[in-house]
């Protein structure tokens, strides 16, 4: 039997066939495509969509992964051996990730190149506590303008002291309010201006702060949100310490006060710094006590000019003084010497009896 097909109905085939090629082709590109998922996983870590949290710890990472999934708000990345955080370490393939917190702890960081977090504009809380950094650009923490919470305790070295000074002193940081520098050796705050941000919270405990200047202390008194943790830092409590003392005292703004000690002078060691007494960091006592050792000394020293002056101008006076009682003195040897003669020989002796 003929079956005839009208030309609607190789219209209406050739339709079906052409939707068939293309969801085919679809699925092909689906498989085989290089393109990142949004539900994939870097190697190595733990993935949870539902808290938007990634945790890669103790990985063989030597750099910051690119293919963290773009939902990610929680990145915790510890326990690599990221020696430098370079710059654009967080942008793929030019995206912004919507990360609020970036936990970068323990993984050996010794450089941060300008711009590292770049694509972080929503971040929170950045924490780089217990690393090595060598190296900080002054524009390290540039792009991070919401950032609240930097931790950076017992991370820098020495070399990089002044360059972590210049990489928090920007208009990026404006909205910091808390910022932990605990366990860096750092001798001084290394903020030059606190109303450059938002800090309610500082903390630079177990450092190697000897002295706190005035410039510092006028800086904390015009900040009164403030508050500053210092425990655990030699302070050297002389007429130096005096600015930071009466602030200590006057002011509620340092939590640990109490626990604030003395390291020198020896005779103060051990001795907190609130238990001292005004006059024993009072500069002008310390200054007196100096100008009164000095006013003795000339006195002093005015008196033996004086008396030498006396024995020169009475010289010849002094010179008879001393001939008259060298020939006294030689009339009673002689003396002495006529009655031993007399004694020592008998016949003089009888003569004279």
């Amino acid at each position: 039997m003929w079956i005839f097909y009208s030309s609607d109905d190789s219209k209406c085939i050739f339709s079906i066939w052409n939707q068939w090629c293309l969801y085919y082709a679809a699925v092909m590109c689906l498989l085989f495509s290089p393109v990142r998922m949004d539900d994939a996983c870097p190697s190595s870590c733990i993935c949870t969509r539902d808290s938007g949290t990634v945790t890669c710890r103790d990985g063989d990472y030597t750099e910051v992964p690119r293919d963290i999934p773009e939902w990610t708000s929680t990145l915790a990345l510890t326990g690599s051996n990221i020696s430098t955080l370079q710059r654009d370490a967080f942008m793929t393939n030019g995206t912004e990730l919507e990360m609020t917190t970036l936990s970068l702890s323990y993984n050996g960081i010794q450089a941060i190149e300008p711009y590292a977090f770049l694509g972080l504009s929503q971040l929170h809380l950045l924490d780089l506590s217990h690393n090595q950094l060598e190296f900080i650009s002054s524009r390290a923490f540039h792009g991070l303008p919401e950032l609240r919470s930097l931790y950076l305790n017992y991370s820098v070295l020495p070399a990089a002291t002044t360059q972590l000074s210049d990489a928090l002193n920007t208009q990026s940081l404006r909205n910091l309010h808390r910022l932990e520098l605990a366990g860096n050796k750092l001798t001084s705050i290394p903020l030059e201006r606190l109303d450059v941000f938002n800090l309610h919270t500082l903390v630079l405990i177990n450092n190697s702060i000897e002295i706190i200047g005035e410039e510092n202390v006028t800086s904390l008194y015009q900040q009164r949100r403030i508050r500053v943790y210092l425990s655990l830092n030699p302070f050297r409590c002389n007429c130096e310490l005096e600015a930071f003392y009466y602030w200590l005292k006057n002011s509620s703004q340092c939590p640990d006060a109490g626990r604030l000690l003395c390291s020198e002078p020896e005779a103060k060691r051990g001795i907190p710094v609130e238990k001292l007494q005004g006059e024993e960091v009072d500069c002008m006592n310390e200054n007196l006590e100096a100008v009164s050792y000095v006013f003795l000394g000339i006195v002093l020293a005015l008196i033996g000019v004086v008396f030498l002056m006396v024995l020169y101008l009475n010289r010849g006076g002094i010179k008879r003084w001393l001939n008259n009682i060298r020939e006294a003195c030689r009339d009673q040897m002689e003396v002495y010497h006529y009655r031993y003669e007399q004694d020592s020989d008998p016949r003089l002796a009888n003569v004279a009896v």
